[in-house]
């Protein structure tokens, strides 16, 4: 609890919206962005951020890019679906291993796993991508969750569900 205080606190000195609870390295999970209250305003409604330089986003590319995410996301979706009718076949068949050698049941165990860990991973992506789509709708696409600058637009465009600008990741990577 005394965590939560904490980061409460440091989100009010900087003027953060909300605080970004991490689950585990890499993965950020909030309904909302700790993007800088200074940074929300400076967005105009339909207008997306780009770093110094670059073109401003047109309205093509933005639905460019929603279209990518938005297929993403269906694609993802009938992943984790065939991935949990994967799972559902292999609990099924795996019974109680009975008339199985030692290698059978490992194999079994081994495919169950990898099965589990595909689906996990498309969840955790699936989750990402809406979040992008959210992010998108809200006008705070390609702002990074954790500085409040602007992530970049090529960089949102190689990587569409990017939350973070290439020097918070850096520091992000360096720490883990």
């Amino acid at each position: 609890m005394a965590k939560k205080a904490g980061a409460a606190d440091a989100a009010e000195q900087t003027g953060a919206t909300t605080v970004v609870a991490k689950k585990t390295p890499g993965t950020a999970t909030a309904a909302q962005t700790a993007v800088p209250k200074a940074r929300i305003a400076a967005v105009e409604p339909g207008e997306l951020a780009v770093r110094p330089g670059e073109d401003p986003w047109t309205p093509d590319e933005v639905e460019e890019a929603r279209a990518g995410l938005q297929s993403e996301a269906t694609r993802l979706s009938d992943e984790i679906t065939a991935s949990e009718e994967a799972l559902v076949g292999l609990m099924r068949d795996s019974g109680d291993g009975a008339g199985d050698d030692q290698a059978d049941t490992g194999t079994k165990n081994i495919t169950r796993e990898h099965e589990m860990a595909l689906a996990a991973n498309a969840r955790e992506m699936l989750i990402q991508t809406e979040r992008a789509l959210d992010r998108l709708d809200a006008g705070t696409y390609g702002l990074c969750e954790n500085c409040g600058n602007p992530i970049g637009k090529a960089r949102m465009q190689a990587f569409p569900r990017a939350t973070l600008c290439v020097e918070c990741k850096q520091k992000q990577e360096r720490r883990y």
